[in-house]
């Protein structure tokens, strides 16, 4: 009975952390994103982290993977199960922080595929933590599958085939793409919110400064504000979460005008996508204004998105001569919809039918793509 809830633990914890591992391992920056959240002033304020974020991305979505497969072959079974039981320990105190203190909303566990609550994060992994216990207690009956030269290889091959997949990846668009932003999806569409859908129950917080303190006050508690006391600000405190459409946040804003509604409607339009302009790749933005100038050719509305601000715009444009208009939207809804900086979407009636990683820009259709659908 011991052998059987054992190889079933082994089972169980080897396909999920290889399952996990993949789905993070398909879009490596996106989970880069969610450790610079963690790494973050609000949450463990280590901001010095911030720059290896991609890294440690890497580093740790390939160790998860590889760990699952030597898991299931066997390869050294002792010192596997003694990394997985480090790394599950890591991740529960992680998912743990992230619902206790409301401060990390998904943990990113399965990348854009499958959004868990902070809390039902926390209870997968000590559900995962509760297996490995078991795989530790014994660890004795934790055998190779095959002889040792079969297992090493077998190893060595998922550590080859994982960082090979990662390069492709960082370099061109992930494999399966998760996201709201995912070619054939409507952006009006994913805006969209049913009607009748739940909506968000939120409490206003007044903070004055009483006595050089300051309190924080609900509605209800404005009467007993002493007098004296000085207002400092008002902040919304959500009780509890509504409906949030896949797609939003999203804007087209110049001059304090938001274009979004005129542009998703255009036919044929191409926007240049790169969140920030300090960060974007030089070799990548060198490559935009010939694809401005192809793309007007054919009958293409060409501008561009950024969440910089005026100076930075100006400066780009000059160094690298670009000549389209700059939109502004939200850094986080720019890097949802791709993750290279800059990368190239083309929209027909505000259906994306085309992304492209700024490597790939050879691989354009635009003589024709507007007219897929």
């Amino acid at each position: 009975m011991k052998n059987i809830i054992t190889q079933f633990s082994r089972l169980f914890v080897g396909v999920l952390f290889i399952i996990s591992g993949l789905i993070k391992l398909n879009d490596p920056v996106g989970f880069s994103y969610k450790l610079a959240e963690y790494f973050s002033e609000p949450v463990f304020n280590m901001p010095f982290l911030e720059p290896l974020a991609l890294g440690l991305a890497i580093f740790l979505v390939i160790l998860e993977v590889v760990l699952g497969i030597a898991l299931l072959v066997g390869y050294k079974s002792k010192t596997t199960i003694w990394f997985l039981l480090l790394l599950i320990v890591f991740f529960t105190f992680l998912t743990f922080y992230s619902a206790y203190f409301d401060v990390v909303k998904d943990c990113g566990c399965f990348g854009d595929a499958l959004h868990l609550t902070p809390w039902q994060s926390f209870t997968k992994d000590v559900v995962l933590l509760f297996f490995i216990l078991i795989l530790f207690i014994n660890k004795k009956l934790v055998k190779p599958l095959f002889s040792n030269n079969i297992t090493n290889g077998l190893t060595i091959i998922s550590v080859a085939l994982c960082a090979f997949m990662a390069y492709w990846v960082l370099n061109h668009n992930p494999i399966k793409d998760f996201r709201p932003f995912k070619v054939g999806n409507n952006i009006e569409k994913g805006m969209e919110v049913p009607e009748g859908a739940p909506k968000s129950v939120v409490e206003m917080i007044f903070i004055y400064k009483v006595n050089g303190v300051e309190k924080e006050f609900s509605e209800k508690d404005l009467m007993k504000i002493p007098e004296g006391a000085t207002f400092v600000d008002r902040k919304d405190k959500v009780i509890t979460e509504g409906y949030v459409p896949p797609i939003h946040d999203f804007t087209m804003v110049k001059d304090d005008s938001d274009y979004k509604a005129e542009f998703l409607k255009e036919p044929k339009l191409v926007i240049f996508v790169t969140y920030d302009l300090n960060l974007s790749a030089p070799e990548g933005m060198k490559k935009l204004e010939k694809v401005n100038q192809e793309a007007k050719a054919k009958g293409y509305k060409v501008i561009a998105m950024t969440a910089s601000g005026p100076d930075e715009i100006a400066k780009a444009k000059k160094r690298y001569g670009l000549n389209v208009d700059f939109y502004f939207c939200d850094a986080t809804a720019l890097k949802t919809i791709e993750r290279a900086n800059p990368s190239i979407v083309v929209l027909h009636n505000g259906t994306i039918v085309q992304k492209v990683h700024y490597n790939d820009v050879d691989d354009l259709k635009l003589s024709d793509v507007a007219y897929s659908l």
